[in-house]
């Protein structure tokens, strides 16, 4: 046999599809691991599904052909609407913000929103499911409405021009210009359904997968506010994009579908972690926005009117930016624990009782009558009787307490700031703390070495869009897989743009090499 013969014999045999999987079958991930497709899997499976397989964990998820169907029509529709964002104007990008907004304020159209939510409420509880940021309130609506037109008001970032470089007979600019379509995945908040339209302002385009939870009201804001906001601004069909599924596959093949810019996932830190895989071994740009949980610290020098207040005041609901770890330096616990334990049994007045995590080697810095009582705790399932204090390892420092209506928090004593600064690098989710000390040195050694986008000296409830820069934000991302490119935590619609360059030739007769224009023959 010649060469060319030994080479087809043994060239491996051309691609195909995945027609099926068998129960136990080995799927290769991650280079050297495999992952095994169980029974349910395997029975689900039928032709014209796809499998991804994350190579970080191994998960093996399975996308129905029907769900591939609903997501890709989406970003089909977002995608032929960004081709003809170019010819669409500022003014009627202007116009589309300000219809949606009054759509949201006619009584007659948030009627239809709201009791749309309300059945959306009903559902989340009766499966014992969260809904502390489901539910739309007349505060909710108001933000929303006010988040619209801050994006109809704002300037539009098509075509700044970021930097100009001037060469003799030449210059180059540099302008800012849209990114494309956005993919937009979130759980139930109805409210960053509108807030994520901000990426319209630049020229971008959206695609929405909504979970669940809120996927009715996500629907009535389309029908009742979104569409006809559109069509009456003139802005193509497709510009804010639903993908109408209440499956997770949807929201996989939607962030797995390549012509995604950018794709931002809001919600529960696992999801979230789970679709950040998906998007960066497809290839997509992705911003993350799950697990959250402040931390604040305070030092010898800490006042207990200014310590007690930043306390209270982080815990009047929770959000990620929420109060969730509060280190006290030991040579002040003797003061400082009774006025923490103050501010939240006063925190669990304002909303429905409270809960106190401690760490195992602190545990007798707990007065007695805190150790030995219940408390009512409002979970998603309802009211429940659990111990007031309970123990906590400190490799656990880092959870989030996802809460309801009692406000739930954990307690660390440190020897130094340092100590506690160490600790937040290592094991919470880097996203926000604060330092109360009234030493100006403490401050700057803190923000030197906290690894975190967030700091403050105060109340850590001020990480926000739209509460602290004005703007309605599409997320707030954390440093837990690792800092961020050129871009600040805080993602709002006008942060959402690339570069374009562009030439304007003065002198005609440029040559790189220096040669003179020939004379045209004649």
């Amino acid at each position: 046999m010649d060469d060319s013969g030994a080479k087809t014999a043994n060239a491996a045999p051309p691609a195909g599809r995945l027609q099926a999987l068998a129960p136990g079958q080995a799927i290769p991930f991650g280079g050297d691991k495999a992952a095994f497709v169980s029974e349910a899997l395997a029975a689900a499976f039928r032709p014209g599904d796809r499998l991804i397989v994350l190579q970080e964990t191994g998960d093996l998820l399975h996308l129905p052909a029907a769900e591939q169907a609903v997501a890709s029509a989406a970003v089909d529709r977002a995608a032929q609407a960004f081709a003809r964002m170019g010819e669409i104007s500022d003014a009627q990008i202007t116009a589309f913000f300000e219809a949606f907004a009054a759509r949201l304020e006619d009584e007659a159209a948030w009627s239809r929103i709201a009791a749309a939510n309300a059945r959306d409420v009903e559902d989340a509880k009766a499966r014992g499911r969260s809904t502390t940021r489901l539910a739309v309130t007349g505060a909710m609506r108001g933000d929303m409405v006010a988040g619209l037109r801050a994006w109809r008001d704002a300037p539009s970032p098509r075509g700044r021009v970021v930097e100009t470089i001037a060469h003799d007979g030449w210059t180059i600019e540099q302008l800012s210009a849209p990114l494309g379509v956005v993919g937009f995945v979130f759980e139930g908040r109805p409210n960053v359904f509108a807030d994520a339209t901000g990426v319209i302002r630049g020229g971008n385009t959206v695609v929405f997968r909504i979970g669940s939870d809120a996927l009715g009201t996500a629907r009535a804001i389309v029908e009742d506010a979104l569409a006809p906001a559109l069509a009456g601004a003139g802005l193509p069909d497709g510009a804010a994009a639903l993908v109408d599924s209440a499956a997770h596959a949807a929201g996989w093949a939607m962030v797995a579908d390549p012509r995604l810019a950018l794709a931002v996932a809001r919600g529960s830190g696992a999801a979230v972690a789970q679709l950040g895989a998906i998007a960066r071994q497809t290839g997509t740009a992705v911003s993350l926005h799950g697990t959250g949980g402040a931390w604040l610290v305070a030092d010898e020098t800490a006042d207990p009117e200014r310590f007690f207040a930043a306390c209270y005041h982080s815990l009047d609901r929770k959000v990620c930016n929420t109060l969730n770890v509060c280190c006290i330096v030991r040579a002040r616990a003797r003061e400082l624990v009774p006025v923490f334990l103050d501010a939240l049994m006063r925190a669990g007045e304002r909303r429905r009782g409270c809960k106190l995590h401690v760490a195992e080697a602190d545990i007798a810095a707990i007065p007695d009558d805190w150790r030995s009582a219940t408390t009512t705790v409002v979970r998603a399932e309802g009211p429940r009787t659990e111990p007031l204090v309970e123990a906590l390892s400190d490799a656990d420092l880092g959870r989030e307490w996802e809460w309801e209506e009692s406000p739930e928090v954990t307690l660390k004593l440190v020897e130094s700031v340092e100590e506690a600064v160490a600790l937040f690098n290592a094991l919470s989710p880097r996203f926000s703390a604060s330092l109360i000390s009234g030493d100006p040195a403490a401050h700057e050694r803190f923000y030197a070495t906290l690894d975190a986008p967030f700091l403050g000296d105060g109340f850590t409830r001020w990480v926000d869009g739209q509460y602290a820069l004005n703007r309605p934000e599409l997320g707030l991302a954390n440093w837990e897989h690792g800092r961020l490119f050129a871009r600040g935590a805080v993602l709002s619609g006008d942060s959402v743009f690339t570069i374009r360059a562009r030439m304007r030739q003065a002198d005609p007769h440029l040559d790189r090499a220096g040669a003179p224009t020939p004379a045209p023959r004649s």
